[in-house]
């Protein structure tokens, strides 16, 4: 009796000493980013194209934002709505930037669960404020060429500033519950995330939890986001070519039309890999984990770097030349 008391002792202590090492373990467990399976030989020169990636994105978006602010004649909607998005961009390119240089200049994989968490919640919030600020620039377009002349008396400075608040209180709003559903989850799977940053789609995936809470909220966060704006987007369009086919002159048709091309490949830009990835996330489970990671890079590398260059107006052009060239023009002192 006193044995069998001895070793049921013995037995409940060893269980409680591998449950607290089992939840320190946990306390302190690290997620694992990755790069480019099969090429890490090779990161450091990988990380060459990533970092003129971002010295782009950054450089560009910041020249904007000085050139719009120093030049009180681009104080207009479609410049400030411009200016929102290169702030979102470089917002964006600077939630990613410290992981993604992190392994292929260091080689550092290792992310904790805190960090993790935060990361997500910065990348899919200004993804959501980016696809509101595509809707307000869409906006923009639909008043100036469908109702030109109420186009000064709708759009005005504080309206406009109520609609770049409202697009911040949006993404923190709808975001925010993003992190606190994930730290709920048990992480006693694989650790291995599929791409150099955290997303939630990638991260609840490793949860040993029932997953379907954060399943079906973050599915119905894209659709009413980004699915809702691609769709008040695409109406926009449909009204604008509308109103220009109507118009009798083919030269101010085309002028109408170039206004809207290159806020048309920014959003090209910005929703096809986003919808891609998700689709991927969600459904494709036979896909290649190289084509999933392309497209990680794509859906939040690439609209930063390019929408700097889609996106200049002529006026805009001309302005960011003059600046420039008035600076190299002066002598050195001066």
């Amino acid at each position: 009796m006193i044995s069998l008391c001895k070793n049921y002792v013995d037995s409940s202590s060893t269980n409680y000493i591998m449950s607290a090492v089992n939840d320190t373990k946990f306390n302190s467990a690290v997620f694992l980013l990755t790069g480019i399976p099969g090429k890490e030989d090779v990161h450091l020169w990988i990380s060459i194209p990533f970092c003129l990636m971002y010295v782009i994105s950054i450089v560009g978006n910041s020249v904007i934002l000085f050139i719009i602010k120093t030049d009180p004649s681009l104080h207009e909607p479609m410049y400030i709505f411009l200016s929102m998005l290169a702030i979102t961009d470089l917002a964006l390119s600077i939630s990613t930037m410290p992981t993604t240089l992190g392994i292929y200049l260091f080689n550092s994989r290792e992310i904790s669960l805190d960090a993790c968490f935060s990361q997500l919640f910065f990348i899919h919030m200004f993804e959501c404020i980016e696809s509101s600020v595509l809707l307000l620039m869409a906006f923009d377009r639909f008043i100036a060429i469908c109702d030109p002349l109420r186009y000064a008396s709708i759009l005005t400075l504080p309206r406009i500033d109520k609609m770049g608040l409202v697009c911040v209180l949006r993404g923190v709003a709808i975001m925010l519950p993003l992190p606190f559903l994930l730290q709920q989850f048990q992480y006693c799977q694989s650790n291995v995330l599929s791409h150099c940053y955290c997303i939630n789609q990638d991260v609840m995936k490793l949860a040993c939890s029932d997953i379907r809470i954060n399943s079906i909220y973050g599915l119905s966060v894209t659709l009413l986001t980004e699915g809702l704006d691609s769709l008040l987007i695409f109406l926009s369009y449909v009204m604008i070519l509308k109103t220009v086919l109507s118009i009798s002159s083919h030269v101010e048709c085309l002028r109408a039309l170039n206004t809207c091309v290159s806020h048309l490949c920014a959003v090209l830009l910005f929703y096809t890999p986003m919808i891609g990835l998700s689709v991927i996330h969600r459904w494709g489970k036979g896909t290649s984990s190289l084509i999933k990671i392309l497209l990680g890079y794509i859906s939040l590398l690439v609209p930063p770097l390019m929408n700097p260059i889609v996106l200049k107006s002529k006026h805009l052009r001309v302005r960011i030349i003059r600046v420039f060239g008035e600076d190299r023009s002066k002598p050195l002192g001066s």
